[in-house]
């Protein structure tokens, strides 16, 4: 009997410290899976302005600006040929 329950203990630690190394590389092997899709789904589309888009919301705060009467008309007039200029 001694002989027989000395086996079953060494067969539960046996399957006990595979199954411990098991979980640890599935999980490892999971963190690097992930690190490797991280980059990919981090890397923004390339965001391309267009120069009329960025002129016309400039003019529009611009002109937010000369109505609720923090520049005065010359100072809009100034600005708004700076704007169309570049």
């Amino acid at each position: 009997m001694p002989g027989l329950l000395r086996g079953i203990a060494r067969t539960a630690a046996v399957a006990g410290t595979a199954t411990a190394v098991s979980n640890r590389v599935s999980r490892r092997q999971a963190g690097r899976w992930a690190a490797q899709e991280q980059p990919e789904q981090d890397d923004p589309a390339p965001v391309t302005s267009d120069p009329m888009t960025d002129r016309l919301a400039q003019l529009k705060d611009l002109g937010e600006l000369k109505a609720q009467g923090v520049l005065s008309e010359a100072e809009f007039e100034e600005q708004k040929a700076k704007i169309l200029r570049a």
